[in-house]
C-alpha cells in the first residue's frame, strides 16, 4: 500500500503516540497499550512517576475543535461536582486539547474497575444515581456545538450510507428501503420534543462504565450530545422477561431520583431509540470501512447474510414499535 493511500490512523505508530504524550512534558518509560476503540485511537500508558493515563487521539474530521472542547468542558463541570468521570488533563496554560503532527489528542487519568452487572440491583441503583447526577449538571445549560439526537436526520443519513454500500444486492436494497419506509411513521409517532433535550453522555453501554462494588464512573464522553434523559438509561434495561425488566427499571429510576426526577413518559421512546441505534450502527460501520480497523473488527458486514439479518432485525423493531415491551 502506498503512503498516499494510508488512513491517517495507520501512521499513528507507538513511537508517535509516545512522542505526542512526551511533548506535554511527561516521560514514558514503556510503550502504550492499545485499548478497544474504533472511532478514535485510545491507549493506556504509565509515566515515570508510575501514574497511569489514557490518551485519546480523535478521528480526523469527525468533530470540530469547538465540539471536542464542549466535551471537555462538560467533563470538567462534572468533575467539579465530584462526579466520577474521566476528566481531561490540563497543561500549564489550562489547555485540554493538544496537537501533534496533525493529530488532536487529550490525556485522561486512568479509571480502574470492572463493568457493572446489570442483574445486580445494587449496581443498577448505583448507575441510576450516577447518571442522575450527570444529568443534573447536564440540564443546567445546553451544548452550543455538539449535535442533537434528531430522528429524521439520522435515519435519512443512515439510509443514504447503507444504500451507497456495494454489499447489498438488488433484493436487499429494495427490502432495506421498504423496511425503513415502514419504520418512519412509527418512529415519528414516538419522536421526542425539542424541549426534552439536554446534555447527556450519549453512549451508556457497559464498556463505558467502570467501578468496584457499588461505585462506578462514566468514561468516554466522545458521543455526548443533546438528547432526552432516557438515552442514557435504556441500555441498562437488558432483561428478557417483564418481571426482570421491571426490577431493572425500578432500581435504575430509584437511584436516578436520588438527585432529580425522571419523567416516565420518556419510557415510550425506548423502542424508537433502540431502532435508531440499530439503523445507525450498520451505517457507521459502512461509513468507516476505509479505516483498516473496521474490516478487521467487523468482517461479517461485507457478507450478504449480515444484511439479510439486519433487515430482519429492523422488521422485528417495527413490531416492537407497534407494541412496546412491558410498558402497560
Amino acid at each position: 500500500m502506498s503512503a498516499v493511500s494510508l488512513h491517517p490512523f495507520e501512521t499513528l505508530t507507538p513511537q508517535r503516540v509516545v512522542e505526542a504524550v512526551e511533548s506535554l512534558g511527561l516521560w514514558l518509560p514503556g510503550e502504550p497499550f492499545a485499548l478497544n476503540s474504533y472511532e478514535n485511537r485510545v491507549y493506556s500508558l504509565t509515566d515515570d512517576d508510575r501514574r497511569r493515563w489514557v490518551v485519546k487521539f480523535y478521528r480526523p474530521e469527525r468533530w470540530s475543535d469547538d465540539q471536542i472542547l464542549e466535551e471537555h468542558e462538560f467533563l470538567q463541570a462534572l468533575a467539579a461536582e465530584s462526579i466520577s468521570v474521566g476528566a481531561p488533563w490540563e497543561d500549564a496554560t489550562g489547555a485540554t486539547l493538544h496537537h501533534f503532527e496533525g493529530f488532536r489528542f487529550a490525556l485522561f487519568a486512568h479509571v480502574v474497575g470492572q463493568a457493572p452487572e446489570l442483574d445486580n440491583p445494587a449496581h443498577l441503583f448505583a448507575l441510576g444515581e450516577l447518571i442522575g447526577r450527570v444529568h443534573d449538571v447536564g440540564a443546567r445549560q445546553p451544548f452550543r456545538h455538539r449535535i442533537r439526537l434528531d430522528l429524521d436526520t439520522m435515519v435519512e443519513e443512515s439510509r443514504i450510507r447503507v444504500l451507497q454500500a456495494s454489499w447489498l444486492d438488488a433484493r436487499q436494497r429494495k427490502s432495506y428501503g421498504q423496511v425503513i419506509d415502514s419504520l418512519l411513521p412509527l418512529l415519528a409517532e414516538r419522536a421526542w420534543p425539542e424541549s426534552s433535550l439536554q446534555r447527556v453522555h450519549g453512549d451508556c453501554h457497559l464498556g463505558n462504565m467502570l467501578g468496584r462494588d457499588e461505585h462506578f464512573a462514566l468514561v468516554d464522553f466522545d458521543d455526548c450530545l443533546m438528547a432526552p434523559a432516557v438515552q442514557d438509561l435504556w441500555m441498562l434495561l437488558t432483561a428478557q422477561s417483564p418481571e426482570e425488566w421491571q426490577m431493572q427499571l425500578s432500581e435504575v429510576i430509584e437511584g436516578y431520583e436520588m438527585t432529580r426526577e425522571f419523567d416516565r413518559r420518556q419510557l415510550e421512546w425506548i423502542e424508537a431509540l433502540r431502532t435508531l441505534r440499530l439503523i445507525r450502527h450498520s451505517a457507521w460501520v459502512t461509513a468507516r470501512w476505509q479505516d483498516p480497523a473496521f474490516p478487521r473488527a467487523f468482517p461479517y458486514v461485507a457478507d450478504s447474510g449480515y444484511w439479510d439479518q439486519h433487515i430482519r432485525h429492523l422488521e422485528q423493531q417495527r413490531l416492537a414499535l407497534d407494541s412496546p415491551r412491558w410498558l402497560a
